[in-house]
């Protein structure tokens, strides 16, 4: 299974999409974030949607820095947040990396409970659309924890899979079932305030499943923390009941998640700056219309020279892709599936790859050495994209962030 954790809507602009490329993400293990500073003039989706009239909230993950209360959810545009700052964290102890991650607002959220997280946060979200005053147009973010690890689940969603015997699927089924119930409990209660009426719904994974973790992607290769499609190629699905012109059909076009960014400032009458990487795709979405791009760059990483870029139907791949490079079927047995992973450490040799992704989306059938023509083009094209990015910032680890100096709780305001 794929999980999917992010929404959006346009009188109710209920967003699980991905920020993630919005904002510096330097958090966990103490990494200072004042290489952030660099980007806090810029302006931030909800940031723009509230100075258009619209109601704010974020319920979930955030995970876009936090050593600074500047760069924490209130101080980038919502005007409420629950939830966590860091990557992930334990669904019952709301412990990550070493300290407690648990917000309300500013203020640490203590669970005496240890309640299961997602019990909490569909809760809240419900309790948020009760009480919302339904004038005022709305942006909800639900970056829910689900399904990320760890492999946690209340039993009764494991036991929905009794048949499968492998104890990762069957627990990641369950987390996926559970994700599903609660963003129905959701929609229920957006469409009992009458907030579906005229709402764009956002559906979205940010990145393919871990196979290692009980997730599949197949047929595609590898898996998430990998360049190949079965860790980038994302499922998503919008939803309106009268702002979609088609509806009921899929589209292959092209898109990244950038490009939500724009996407939903149209839905809300605004214009982003010119000096942005995503593109408006509300005609490919709502009309099944073509893709307003036809390159974009995986990843490009100068100090291993890891990257990959895809142009058109072409993708280039040089050094290492990630750590899992196979196809993996769903798991069947009781141990893990077969899964071979590949040394990130450098002692294996990867040639750059070519592959026809339209014509062959499993990447089987590396071109780079029967079509030297394309693969020389490809090739330029990574030139001109390692000439136009910026130095990286790589930060060390600052002690000064160590939950153990905050009180074992993961705090802002130490740089």
């Amino acid at each position: 299974m794929h999980c999917s954790n992010r929404l959006a809507t346009r009188h109710t602009l209920w967003a699980s999409t991905s920020l993630h490329h919005a904002a510096c993400t330097a958090q966990t293990g103490w990494l200072p974030d004042t290489h952030c500073g660099q980007v806090r003039h810029f302006t931030m989706l909800p940031a723009l949607l509230k100075q258009a009239g619209y109601q704010t909230h974020i319920v979930g993950k955030w995970h876009l820095g936090m050593c600074n209360w500047e760069y924490t959810p209130t101080y980038r545009g919502f005007d409420s947040f629950y939830g966590y700052y860091n990557a992930y964290e334990d669904y019952y102890t709301h412990a990550a990396n070493g300290g407690y991650d648990f917000r309300d607002d500013t203020s640490v959220f203590r669970d005496p409970s240890n309640e299961y997280f997602n019990y909490l946060l569909t809760e809240r979200t419900v309790q948020l659309v009760e009480k919302l005053d339904t004038s005022t147009p709305l942006f909800l973010y639900l970056p829910y924890h689900l399904c990320h690890g760890p492999l946690q689940v209340p039993a009764k969603y494991e036991n929905m899979y009794s048949d499968i015997q492998n104890s990762s699927r069957r627990i990641y089924c369950g987390m996926v079932s559970m994700m599903d119930e609660s963003f129905g409990n959701i929609t229920q209660a957006l469409d009992s305030r009458g907030l579906l009426d005229n709402t764009l719904l956002v559906f979205t994974t940010d990145n393919g499943g871990p196979v290692q973790y009980g997730a599949n992607n197949w047929p595609l290769r590898g898996g998430k923390g990998t360049f190949w499609e079965g860790g980038t190629r994302g499922v998503a699905f919008v939803w309106s009941k009268n702002l979609l012109s088609r509806t009921g059909y899929t589209n292959n076009e092209m898109m990244h998640a950038v490009d939500w960014y724009p996407t939903i400032l149209h839905m809300a009458g605004l214009q982003p700056g010119s000096s942005i990487d995503g593109v408006n795709q509300w005609d490919m979405l709502s009309n099944n219309g073509p893709s307003q791009r036809d390159e974009f760059v995986y990843n490009i990483d100068t100090i291993p020279n890891s990257t990959a870029i895809r142009y058109k139907d072409y993708k280039l791949l040089t050094g290492n892709p990630g750590q899992f490079n196979d196809w993996y079927p769903v798991p069947q047995s009781v141990s893990s599936a077969n899964l071979t992973s590949t040394d990130t450490q450098g002692r294996v040799e990867w040639k750059p790859q070519l592959y026809n992704i339209r014509n062959d989306p499993e990447e089987r059938h590396d071109l780079a050495e029967s079509d030297h023509q394309t693969l020389q083009m490809m090739l330029g094209r990574l030139q001109d994209w390692i000439k136009s990015g910026v130095t990286p910032q790589n930060a060390q680890v600052d002690p000064r962030g160590d939950p153990k100096r905050w009180g074992g709780v993961w705090t802002p305001g130490w740089c």
